[in-house]
Parts: structure tokens; C-alpha cells; sequence
């Protein structure tokens, strides 16, 4: 029987291969985060590789301050920049006119070139070009370690789900489960505040119903004010969620503390969680990283390649057509654009394994949960070895 369209997960039937499941097989406001001597030398080895050299915005750079209606630029010793090359590099970073505290590389070739406060308050940053297109060449090569990570990850929610009370590795371990069933969003309390957006950790009792069958549905408003209707099928996790929002206060996901107190749970603890759990460093996006890729490899392994009536291999226009398709119900179900959930969260081996036919092969078989990951882990493998 073929499995129900990625874009009916939000009506509550899920693509079974782009479940996640404790059965199966054994990435807001950007943070600085102080490197370790061998991660401070990665980064200027990558940089390196790029023809870059790595800089910090630490350092003296070039500020900006405004004059009239635009902005004069400024050495860090106050002088006036006056350097038309380098006002012109100033111009194409195009650094929006309400940031605040700007910082400019004075070096061409810094892997960053500007940062600053947004309107919000939030840290952001413009990198240059060659380091953007190296850094998201190979965002994807951890989701192999992310797939071979899940059996020691499913262990330790196995026996944190079976605590008793809740305590807080017990309320962590059911947002980390709810998050694989759904691939919804970690949550902001910083969007939820300004925003009026929700995710796992940020949503309220108001967000969450119970349905006939075992069920629960989560209605909220996601990033960039998406309307989300989520629902989960998994009865006992159903049945933990209950328990959840039958503590006081509003929060849904709450644990007592030693003192007895209720604290709600953030994004920090749960991606330290999955930090101990898996003895690397993961977040909650490799969830919906891998989540997005593995949806997308069970429906390309679905989608039959085009022919032209000739029987000749239809054209690029066929092709990208399909892909679309594809892109745009696994969009869906991750709650995003498809041009962001294309670039971001399908790793770009599935696409070309999917038009040169590994992908239907390594697939052929596929019938049940664990065989439509364990396919997927194997491809990804060997995509990632090539």
C-alpha cells in the first residue's frame, strides 16, 4: 500500500520512512560560543582551504556611524575611511540599515566580513562569499554520524521515558522523542516573546488537544508565522505529553527540579541532552536535517525517472519538475520554505542519487520503518565516501 503523502503529516498521517522512532535501527539569536585551541584551529584550517583567513570580530575593525541619510565609515582609530575599494566591498555586503554596533573586516580576505546587532538585538553576521560556499559544501557530511548516533541516542530515551514522576532527563528525553515523531522546531522563547512563534520547548498548554485513538495535536504558530497543525501518533508518547500538561502553569514541557519547583525546559538543555547522549556534538537541527533527508530519500525512492514517449531520458525540465514536487512536501512537513528546506535540510547526495539511480537500488526493498533508515544511512554512506 503506498505510504501517505509527506504533505498529509500535518493532517496527522506521516510518510512512514520519514518517521523517526525509538524502535527503529541500533541547529534564533545566534550565540558565541568561546572555541576550544583545536576548534580555533580548525576554523583556520577551513578558512585556509578557502583562500581565507580566519578573523574575529574581537579584533579592531572599520565602524560605521551615520551621517544624513546614510553612513560614514571609520578606521578603528577614528580616521575616515576614504579607500573607494573599499567603501565599494562595504556596499555589496549590503548590512541592513538598522543594525547597530557594526563591525567591518578590514581585511578583503576575512572569512567574516561585517556583524552586528539587528533591530531585535540578535547577533548577525555577513560572511565572505568563498567561506559560505565552502562551509555549506560540507554542512552535510555529519548526518552520517548523526544516523550512526540514533541507537545510543534511542537507548538513553528508552530509559529516561520509563522515570518515574517528572524529573527533567525524563521531560528532555519527551521533547526529543516528540521532535523525532514531528520533526517540528526546537522553539525560541525569544521568538516566542516577540513573535508570538512557537516550538517544542516554547509551546503552552493552549497549543496541544487529545484526539480518539490515542492521539495528540499541536496547532501553533511556527517561524516566520507558518500556522502549524501537527499530529502525533505515537499513543505513548501521546500519553507522556498528557501527563506533561497536567502539571500547573502553562508551559506544556515542564520537569521539577530537586526542590520540587517546575522549570521549564529550553533549547540548551536539549541539545546538551543530545550532546551527552550521543557523545558528539549535535542539535536539535540534525533532527531536522536528517528528518528532511530521509523523507525526501523514501519519496524520491517513489518517484519513477522520467522518459521521453521515444523511450529517451526526458529532459532537465522533467527532471527538476519531479524534484520540486519532492522539495515542496517535504517543506511541508518540516514547516519551511522550499528553497530553505532544499538547501538546508535534503542533502544534496539524494538528488543526484535519485537522477543516476543508486538511490532506487539501494532502496529497491524497502518495506518497513527500519529498512527505509537503514537504506537511507547506507546511502548517505557511501554518497559521502565518493
Amino acid at each position: 500500500m503506498p505510504a501517505a503523502s509527506l504533505g498529509e503529516r500535518r493532517q496527522g498521517r506521516v510518510m512512514n520512512g520519514s518517521r523517526w522512532r525509538l524502535r527503529g535501527v541500533d541547529g534564533g539569536a545566534a550565540t558565541v560560543r568561546r572555541m576550544s585551541p583545536e576548534q580555533a584551529e580548525q576554523a583556520r584550517q577551513a578558512a585556509a582551504a578557502a583562500g581565507l583567513r580566519h578573523v574575529s570580530d574581537a579584533s579592531p575593525g572599520l565602524r560605521r556611524r551615520r551621517r544624513g541619510g546614510g553612513f560614514a565609515y571609520f578606521h578603528a582609530d577614528g580616521k575616515a575611511l576614504r579607500d573607494e575599494t573599499t567603501l565599494e566591498r562595504i556596499r555589496t555586503l549590503a548590512i541592513p540599515p538598522a543594525w547597530t554596533q557594526v563591525w567591518i573586516c578590514p581585511d578583503p580576505r576575512g572569512h567574516l566580513q561585517a556583524s552586528g546587532r539587528d533591530a531585535r538585538g540578535r547577533k548577525q553576521y555577513r560572511y565572505h562569499p568563498q567561506w559560505s560556499r565552502e562551509r555549506d559544501g560540507g554542512k552535510f557530511d555529519r548526518i552520517v554520524a548523526f544516523g550512526e548516533s540514533l541507537p545510543a541516542l534511542r537507548r538513553r530515551l528508552r530509559a529516561d521515558l520509563r522515570k518515574h514522576g517528572y524529573p527533567r532527563e525524563k521531560v528532555l528525553a519527551i521533547v526529543i522523542a516528540v521532535m523525532g515523531e514531528t520533526l517540528v522546531r526546537v522553539g525560541n522563547p525569544e521568538y516566542a516573546r516577540s513573535n508570538d512563534s512557537y516550538g517544542l520547548t516554547t509551546l503552552r498548554n493552549r497549543h496541544v488537544a487529545f484526539l480518539r485513538g490515542g492521539r495528540a495535536r499541536f496547532r501553533f504558530r511556527g517561524k516566520s508565522g507558518q500556522e502549524q497543525e501537527v499530529v502525533l501518533d505515537d499513543q505513548r508518547l501521546a500519553r507522556l505529553v498528557r501527563g506533561c500538561r497536567q502539571l500547573p502553569g502553562q508551559a506544556l514541557f515542564q520537569y521539577r527540579d530537586d526542590d520540587g519547583a517546575l522549570v521549564p525546559v529550553d533549547s540548551g538543555e536539549v541539545n546538551a541532552y543530545l550532546r551527552d547522549a550521543t557523545g558528539a556534538e549535535f542539535s536539535a537541527k540534525d533532527f531536522r536535517t536528517w528528518g528532511g533527508t530521509l523523507a525526501a530519500f523514501e519519496r524520491f525512492a517513489r518517484t519513477t525517472l522520467p522518459y521521453r514517449a521515444d523511450g529517451r531520458p526526458a529532459g532537465e525540465r522533467a527532471l527538476a519538475g519531479l524534484e520540486k514536487a519532492v522539495v515542496r512536501e517535504v517543506a511541508q512537513a518540516l514547516g519551511n520554505t522550499p528553497s530553505v528546506c532544499r538547501k538546508s535540510y535534503i542533502d544534496p547526495a539524494v538528488f543526484e542519487g535519485w537522477r543516476s539511480g543508486r538511490l532506487q537500488e539501494v532502496a529497491a526493498r524497502c518495506r518497513g520503518e527500519r529498512q527505509w533508515e537503514a537504506a537511507a544511512l547506507r546511502f548517505l554512506r557511501r554518497a559521502h565516501k565518493a
